[in-house]
């Protein structure tokens, strides 16, 4: 099989089967006219996914499915799930009541299809390229995230047929893992035996236990701010300056600019090392975190441009922990270390999602934001520890 289209595979399958990710967040508006919610309330319409995609990987995790089932067929299995769960809500749900479960359970099927990504993607590259290749993946996945927000821009579409449009591209994105993708070369088929230990016992070797907080310092920060930037941009004095509609606008902040940084990220963790690329992104994105007070009050030109580089900047870093983590773990149960890496933190990202708009509820959006400070900053102290070395494939013991 030819590396380059298998990669290319993978990453198509990651940007659509996670197309239903935010697809709830980019109708908040709508939703809140509709069903009369609070933002408050409409936090949990992405909270519940996070919730489920955690219990989803320790479960995963737990059971080394990963390194146990074919991880294409994992894949194409747990996006199909995930769309078909978006598509029941979109045509029978009218409140928050039938709302919360599906999207639950659409989080437990997404946790079988980005740490499933992350493992096929390593398994087509070596070291040598492995951040680009993962970086491409994070791309992809960044775009597929805010595809929703794309089709709720072009036009008043209701919210079900926004809804509706991400679970078939989510379909589609199963059926592309079925038929075309496939394991690759480089990392090993299978756990022979399971060994749900080893989501703990990786914490007691350096290198997978620095790549882990530094992700977990990112991930404090990211899904935060692609879940409130909306309401932020909707608050925002300068934002009626836009020439297109909010969601266009975040679209292209979070979205196409996301990918752009994913690729240069990756880029940069391969040519400079992983530590140095995942240090500079964070300190910008917290730089970002800090500015946002003052670009909440910039002219429309101004705050576009912030969002974009803080779009850029928050995403950029998040392939090149997983890289790092891929070369230091034990390569039997590299799988199940993703699934845990990506559990715990996705666990954090339910408190930081929480807490914003009750910040913002208090000291108003302007000031939202200050709260994902700690996250870039801490992350950044961690891979800082990691070392420059261009790779970490050694296992060190604490």
């Amino acid at each position: 099989m030819n590396p380059r289209v298998q990669r290319n595979a993978v990453a198509v399958v990651q940007g659509l089967g996670l197309a239903v990710w935010f697809s709830m967040s980019a109708v908040v508006p709508s939703l809140r006219e509709d069903w009369g919610i609070s933002a408050t309330a409409a936090v949990w319409l992405t909270g519940s996914v996070q919730l489920g995609f955690v219990v989803g990987a320790l479960g995963s995790a737990a059971l080394n499915l990963p390194d146990r089932i074919r991880p294409h067929l994992l894949l194409a299995s747990s996006a199909a799930a995930a769309a078909v769960c978006t598509f029941v809500l979109a045509l029978l749900v009218d409140s928050m009541a039938g709302a919360i479960p599906l999207r639950f359970l659409t989080g437990v099927f997404l946790a079988g299809v980005y740490p499933v990504g992350l493992k096929l993607m390593a398994s087509w590259s070596d070291s040598s390229t492995r951040g680009r290749s993962l970086g491409i993946l994070v791309g992809a996945l960044t775009l597929g995230s805010a595809l929703p927000h794309l089709i709720g821009g072009l036009g008043s579409l209701p919210w079900r047929v926004v809804l509706e449009a991400a679970a078939a591209i989510g379909l589609l994105g199963a059926l592309t893992s079925l038929t075309v993708v496939r394991a690759g070369p480089h990392l090993a088929a299978s756990a022979p035996t399971p060994n749900p230990r080893y989501a703990l016992a990786m914490f007691r070797e350096r290198g997978p236990r620095l790549a882990n907080l530094g992700y977990f310092g990112h991930m404090w920060e990211l899904y935060a701010l692609w879940t409130w930037i909306p309401l932020f941009l909707l608050a925002a004095p300068g934002a009626v300056g836009f020439p297109t509609s909010i969601g266009i606008v975040v679209f292209v902040a979070m979205g196409v600019a996301g990918a752009a940084g994913c690729l240069l990220g990756g880029w940069g963790a391969d040519r400079y090392g992983r530590s140095p690329a995942a240090v500079v992104a964070l300190t910008v994105s917290g730089a970002c975190c800090l500015l946002s007070p003052l670009a909440f009050r910039a002219d429309a030109a101004v705050l576009a441009i912030f969002c974009a580089i803080w779009g850029a900047a928050v995403i950029a870093d998040s392939g090149v922990f997983s890289t790092a983590l891929s070369e230091a773990a034990d390569d039997r149960f590299v799988g199940t270390a993703l699934t845990a890496q990506t559990a715990i933190g996705f666990g954090l990202t339910v408190v930081s999602i929480q807490l914003v708009p009750l910040l913002a509820d208090a000291l108003g959006w302007q000031y939202a934001f200050l709260l994902l400070v700690p996250g870039p900053v801490l992350g950044a102290i961690a891979m800082r520890a990691l070392g420059s070395r261009a790779n970490v494939t050694t296992k060190e013991t604490a």
